[in-house]
């Protein structure tokens, strides 16, 4: 063993010196004691693997952040829990080995779901850096809603003029597969090397054949709803969803059809097929893009709002299609239902929006602005327009002239509350509070716009389960970071733009499509190192292949094969959870093995001289930040506390904790992350059960519950860590040391576990 003493341990002159020593005189581990080691780890680790020194050969001990600044008014006992830490970070390091990075070469194909803009923008980034795409769409056509609005806000350019030259684009790409009236139904594989099959839906229609002739439909007796008009107009029961639609052929709607076989007859080629029962393709692809887009909250189940009820009121989206001169009323101002004129028209913002009680409790960020530009549009041929609203957002880039040009057109501007809706003498009577008035008010109108609520499709939960990410509270794909990393999901290789992942204007929803393509072209190019730190069966012959591990591994990464466990090193995230489910101890955890982890704790507690010994695991990531500012901002806690890092509490075993306790252990903590969040979210809300359960084993050993404590390290609440630890340390000298007895106990209990 060798040490020595450097005052700046991370100066260019100490790192030179530290390399010279490991290679000249041959180290075989080293370990550093200084500041945090999300400081200069990567320094530290690369400097030495010059020298030729497996970063898995080295540790940083933090006395600093964790020691010296938080116990400034204990010098002494700051001093022995310094010689502690180090001393267990030098256990850890003589059961170490070198670890080497795994390399591999991802497919590059990227599988994009979800054919609105986002998708297109997407895959026509990708295209043209020559990366195969394969862009599925659950509707006959691509184009998701913007295809469905004559204008978009601020420049009111005709949103069909904009969008159909890049949809054509997409059709004529040869690096783009499009796969309409499709969804995926499996996805398996790991990042970079993924497993997809998708379910194309019985078409009826050979599009290889068809030409869009419109034959078919033209003699086809059935009408039905037209999504594409959001539900106004009528269509075929055989029909192409509008007239720019990519691709350009025909669709049977087969819940409609009557198989008449009329359209059969008519096709000239022969293109029709009434016993389509749809097709499997399989796919592998190396990244995935999330762009599936929103849908409307159904309206109708707010009854206060009259939808449904009063032929008067209409969705904003509805709205939209009865603007375009294209729609159900061909441009007409009439209520569709009633052919009535429309000359006045009230529109009702946050319909079941900002609502904690019903409806949603979230923003939809764009009702301010399309209700601005449709009242615009309205205005503009006559029409009076009042908008009842809470508060107005136009945060957008000329959004606020956008909103100063509506007033400046004599939009009315009702701040205040609906409180009813009624309809008399074929009119809306809106009544409603003005706040800027202090008085109640009513009004009738010609026509109700309502502005509910836009909601992550209903499919998105099974989505998400399928590839193995969570959803938020309100249903949109969680992402990695929302400030550092808001375009990658919680898994390697899955990225998501647009309204999947929270609601948003067009201008982001196409900024983030083509940040998303680019992630995707970065995680495709070039070799993808896989970091060695993984579960791994130690003992083949100790596996007998029960599977528990399966149930217990939060990332789908262990699978049994020949009857043993097997696991995928690119699925597993290192966690450890798997690790205390195999009963047979025959899994362990690459670079924090048991034996590792057991010179850790019992070199962390050697010492004699401290009172009281409370050994605090901490997921290394999210917590062990939160543990650090509480040290940079130089809060004091006890010195009895020290921290072992770990990715997460879900790997410790009940073993772990019982040599804790006997080694010196007067205390535990498990500080664990908060579900979700850091690289081993999924595996957090097995820590807490598992934390429960070790609580009451310990009765059986003679250590009281008390002495083991866990909590939720959240970064915000960094300052309320202080007052965690103080008071373990309270509770913990209050029960005073575990007797010896107790100890020697445990010490036997451990040999015979062994």
């Amino acid at each position: 063993t060798y040490m020595r003493r450097e005052r700046y341990l991370c100066s260019k002159p100490s790192i030179e010196q530290i390399k010279n020593t490991v290679a000249n005189l041959k180290l075989e581990g080293a370990v550093l004691a200084c500041c945090t080691p999300k400081m200069h780890r990567e320094t530290f680790t690369k400097n030495l693997e010059d020298v030729g020194l497996n970063r898995s050969l080295v540790e940083i001990v933090n006395i600093r952040e964790q020691c010296s600044w938080v116990h400034k008014d204990d010098p002494e006992g700051a001093t022995v829990k310094a010689m502690d830490l180090i001393r267990g970070a030098i256990g850890k390091v003589s059961r170490s080995h070198a670890l080497v990075p795994e390399k591999l070469k991802a497919v590059s194909e990227t599988l994009i779901i979800g054919g609105g803009v986002a998708g297109i923008t997407a895959s026509l980034r990708l295209s043209e850096y020559g990366i195969k795409v394969h862009l599925v769409e659950k509707k006959p056509s691509i184009g998701g809603h913007m295809i469905q609005f004559p204008k978009v806000f601020p420049t009111l350019d005709c949103s069909q003029c904009i969008l159909t030259p890049k949809m054509a684009s997409v059709s004529q790409s040869e690096n783009i597969d499009l796969i309409t009236y499709a969804e995926v139904s499996e996805i398996s594989g790991a990042p970079g090397d993924f497993d997809v099959k998708i379910r194309i839906k019985p078409r009826g229609v050979d599009i290889s054949k068809c030409i869009g002739c419109g034959s078919c439909s033209r003699v086809c007796p059935v009408e039905t709803p037209n999504e594409y008009d959001a539900g106004l107009g009528l269509r075929k029961a055989i029909y192409i969803p509008f007239p720019q639609s990519v691709p350009s052929v025909y669709t049977i709607d087969f819940d409609s059809c009557t198989r008449c076989g009329k359209c059969v007859k008519a096709c000239p080629r022969q293109a029709i097929n009434l016993d389509d029962d749809g097709d499997i393709i399989e796919l592998k692809v190396g990244a995935i893009i999330l762009a599936t887009g929103y849908e409307l909250y159904n309206i109708s189940q707010l009854g206060q709002f009259g939808y449904g009820k009063y032929p008067n009121v209409v969705t904003s989206l509805e709205m939209e299609r009865i603007l375009d001169v294209n729609g159900p009323t061909k441009g007409m101002l009439t209520v569709p239902k009633t052919g009535s004129e429309i000359k006045s028209a009230a529109y009702v913002l946050c319909a079941g929006s900002r609502d904690t009680e019903v409806g949603k409790p979230y923003c939809s960020r764009v009702c301010c602005l399309y209700a601005l530009k449709q009242a615009q549009l309205l205005r503009d041929r006559g029409v009076n327009v009042w908008i009842h609203y809470i508060d107005l957002r136009a945060d957008g880039r000329r959004y606020e002239e956008f909103y100063r040009t509506t007033q400046e057109k004599g939009v009315i501007f009702v701040k205040g509350k609906i409180s009813e809706l009624s309809f008399e003498n074929g009119k809306m009577l809106v009544r409603s509070e003005d706040m800027m008035l202090n008085t109640m008010i009513e009004n009738q109108v010609d026509l109700v716009v309502l502005c509910p609520p836009l909601i992550a499709p209903e499919d998105t939960d099974k989505l998400a389960n399928m590839l193995r990410i969570p959803i938020d509270e309100d249903g949109f794909i969680l992402e990695r970071h929302p400030k550092l990393d808001p375009l990658s999901t919680k898994r390697d290789g899955i990225f998501a733009a647009g309204f999947v992942i929270g609601p948003k204007d067009i201008q982001m929803t196409t900024a983030e499509a083509e940040g998303a393509a680019m992630k995707a072209v970065n995680f495709l190019s070039g070799e993808r190192i896989i970091e060695p730190n993984k579960a791994f069966l130690k003992d083949i012959a100790l596996c007998n292949g029960c599977g528990e591990c399966i149930k217990a591994c939060p990332e789908s990464a262990i699978s049994i094969k020949e009857g043993k466990a097997h696991i995928n090193t690119i699925l597993c995230s290192g966690c450890g959870a798997c690790i205390p489910s195999c009963w047979n101890n025959a899994l362990d955890l690459q670079g924090l093995t048991e034996e590792q982890l057991k010179e850790q704790i019992r070199g962390s507690l050697e010492s004699s001289q401290a009172e009281l010994k409370i050994l605090a695991f901490v997921e290394r990531e999210v917590a062990y930040t939160a543990v650090d500012l509480a040290g940079l901002a130089r809060l004091s806690y006890p010195s009895s506390i020290r921290i072992i890092p770990i990715p997460s509490i879900s790997l410790l075993k009940l073993n772990d904790l019982l040599t804790a306790f006997a080694y010196g252990a007067d205390g535990i903590m498990l500080l664990e992350a908060p579900e979700h969040e850091g690289p081993y979210g999924l595996a957090h809300k097995i820590s807490e059960e598992r934390a429960e359960n070790y609580r009451w084993a310990l009765e059986e050993y003679g250590v009281d519950s008390v002495r083991l404590w866990y909590s939720r390290a959240y970064v915000p609440d960094w300052r309320k860590l202080q007052k965690v630890f103080s008071t373990f340390h309270n509770i913990i000298d209050g029960e005073g040391p575990i007797s010896e007895n107790v100890r020697a106990n445990l010490k036997k209990d451990l040999v015979k576990a062994f």
